[in-house]
């Protein structure tokens, strides 16, 4: 019984372990993923839907009529002739004020301009955060890029090292050699664990935009030399002047400005209530029905016109700047991602395969003698500096693509 137990004991303990390192391997996540959980949990983007939602209740505020007033008065009336009556006296009177439709429209109109600029706004602070975990999403990219690379250079340099131990303990290459590989051995270890930190540093600030819901060990599902879509720039630049967060945010506030001048000067207009009341008294019971007129004599409402009148001019002044500084930024977006995809280009199709195949004729040449460690060593190292700078190239055209994307509002689909 006791062998049977210890089987079991064994045959469990055994799965498990096989099992393991299935269970801890991380979660994937592709860009589209990041994305959605970013939009699910921002707390900034959160705080930018809240804002659209007070703005929806500015404009049902501007929507509603005004309240009556009822007013009740109670008092006594005593006798001054002989021939009155004392007693009590009751009066009721209800004022309606009349909602004039020059200030309402315009009132409502202000409000609803007030809508379009917050949902504005909130697209704008959306695409901002989008922006940067894209980002944030190629660094985390780069680094993984940059460890792979590192450790392949700490695994040739390792058999590097050997051949190079190997040669010198039979006498065909002097100890200089050995010294030297050994130097470049431990800086392709320094360069592997550095990479190392940089990718967890990387996940951590990818993390620190997402929130909470991305776990702290997960792994991208994607390459830095992923192809990203972009227009021309024609239909770049005309996609943006229709969708692009800050220019409809100015379009927005600019129509408020105009609704709120229209509103301050048809205040200048009367307004009018309907007013009626009942008295009663121990002889008569009187109602009576008017109107109730206010005239602007003395507040012309020069003072809010003015402020009304000013908030228009800076309003119209902000979209003038905002349209002219939109078109440059995408001009020179533009540019600049053509740049990289070039450099991109001709580090792949040329620099970077032509310092790898010197590589391996350097190492080719040293097996037969001809070429000493340092050609070697030197190939090796112009071939890594080709290749980061293949990464980084890449890095930037994508972060380049991230900031087109932001500039278009491209925003992922629930």
């Amino acid at each position: 019984m006791n062998n049977k137990c210890a089987r079991n004991t064994l045959f469990l303990l055994t799965t498990l372990l096989s099992t393991a390192p299935a269970l801890a391997e991380p979660p994937s996540f592709t860009r589209a993923q990041i994305e959605q959980l970013a939009q699910g949990n921002s707390r900034s983007i959160q705080a930018a839907r809240n804002q659209v939602e007070a703005a929806v209740g500015a404009v049902r505020t501007a929507k509603a009529f005004p309240n009556p007033e009822v007013e009740y008065q109670k008092g006594q009336s005593s006798q001054r002739q002989p021939t009155g009556v004392p007693g009590n006296v009751e009066q009721y009177i209800l004022t309606q004020p009349l909602d004039m439709p020059w200030t309402r429209s315009a009132r409502i109109g202000a409000a609803e301009a007030g809508l379009d600029s917050a949902t504005a706004h909130g697209r704008g602070m959306e695409a901002d955060i989008m922006a940067r975990i894209r980002v944030r999403y190629f660094d985390v990219l780069r680094r993984q890029a940059e460890l792979k690379a590192a450790l392949e250079d700490q695994t040739t340099m390792e058999g590097i090292r050997d051949r190079i131990a190997l040669r010198v303990e039979t006498g065909e290459a002097p100890r200089f050699e050995l010294i030297k590989a050994d130097a470049e051995m431990l800086n392709s270890q320094k360069n592997a664990y550095t990479a190392e930190l940089r990718v967890t540093q990387a996940r951590a600030s990818l993390r620190a935009l997402v929130g909470p819901t991305l776990p702290e060990q997960f792994v991208l599902a994607g390459k830095l030399q992923d192809p990203l879509e972009l227009s021309d720039i024609d239909s770049l630049r005309d996609e943006i002047r229709l969708r692009n967060p800050d220019l409809l945010r100015a379009r927005a506030e600019q129509q408020r400005a105009t609704k709120q001048l229209d509103h301050e000067r048809a205040k200048r207009w009367p307004t009018l209530a309907l007013r009626g009341s009942k008295e009663n008294d121990p002889e008569l019971s009187t109602s009576r029905v008017g109107v109730v007129m206010t005239i602007p004599i003395w507040d012309m409402r020069g003072g809010p016109i003015d402020e009304a009148r000013a908030n228009l001019s800076r309003a119209n002044n902000e979209l003038a700047h905002y349209e002219f500084s939109l078109d440059r930024s995408v001009e020179v977006a533009y540019e600049q991602y053509q740049i990289a995809q070039a450099q991109v280009s001709a580090l792949e199709s040329g620099i970077v395969r032509q310092a790898e195949n010197a590589v391996r004729v350097a190492e080719h040449a040293y097996r037969f003698g001809e070429r000493g460690i340092l050609d070697v060593l030197d190939a090796q190292r112009v071939y890594r500096a080709a290749r980061n700078e293949l990464i980084n190239a890449r890095y930037e055209a994508a972060s380049i693509w991230a900031e087109i994307e932001r500039l278009r509002a491209n925003l992922p689909t629930n």
